[in-house]
C-alpha cells in the first residue's frame, strides 16, 4: 500500500494573521512549560508587532507551524517564533518553514540569518544544525544566558 504524500503548503503573511496568532499562543505555553519562570525573561524579547515577514505552514489546510523574520542589521535577519506543535514534528514542516524564510531573506537582500534557541529544545537545535546553522557566541540580550544557544547561517547567492 502506497503512502499518500503529505500536502504541506507555506503561506507568506504578516503578524496579524489569526493562524500565526494561534500558533504563537501555543508556542508561548510550550516554552513556559519547558523553561518555567525563566521564560519570563525571553517573553519580552519575543514580541512581534507589525511584522510583514511571517510564514505559516499548513498540512492539508490545518495550520501546523509558523515563524517570522526580524531585521538584526543591514546584512543580517533573525528567525523568530519558529514553532511546530509536537504532534506534527518529524514530518519536514520545520525544514520547509526554514527554506521559505531563507528564500525570503535572500529576496530581501540579506546575507546572513541568525537565531536563538534554547538549550533544552533538542529537536530545534537538531533541525537548525541539519539545515546548516552553526553555533556562535551569544549576542545582545542573550550574552551570559546559559539557557540560550545562538546560531548563524550565511545565505548563498545573497
Amino acid at each position: 500500500m502506497k503512502k499518500t504524500p503529505l500536502l504541506i503548503t507555506i503561506k507568506r503573511t504578516n503578524s496579524n494573521d489569526p493562524d500565526f496568532a494561534c500558533l504563537e499562543n501555543e508556542l508561548n505555553k510550550y516554552l513556559t512549560n519547558i523553561f518555567g519562570v525563566k521564560q519570563q525573561y525571553y517573553d519580552r524579547l519575543n514580541v512581534i508587532n507589525n511584522s510583514s515577514t511571517v510564514v505559516v505552514a499548513y498540512l492539508n489546510d490545518e495550520a501546523v507551524g509558523c515563524a517570522c523574520l526580524r531585521e538584526f542589521d543591514a546584512e543580517t535577519i533573525e528567525v523568530k517564533r519558529m514553532f511546530v506543535p509536537e504532534l506534527y514534528r518529524g514530518k519536514g514542516i520545520g525544514s520547509r518553514i526554514l527554506v521559505e524564510l531563507e528564500k525570503w531573506a535572500r529576496e530581501l537582500g540579506y546575507k546572513y540569518v541568525i537565531l536563538e534557541t534554547g538549550t533544552l529544545l533538542k529537536e530545534a537545535k537538531a533541525l537548525y544544525k541539519k539545515s546548516g546553522y552553526q553555533v556562535i557566541e551569544n549576542w545582545g540580550e542573550y550574552v551570559g544566558i546559559e539557557t540560550s544557544v545562538c546560531m548563524k547561517k550565511p545565505l548563498e547567492n545573497a
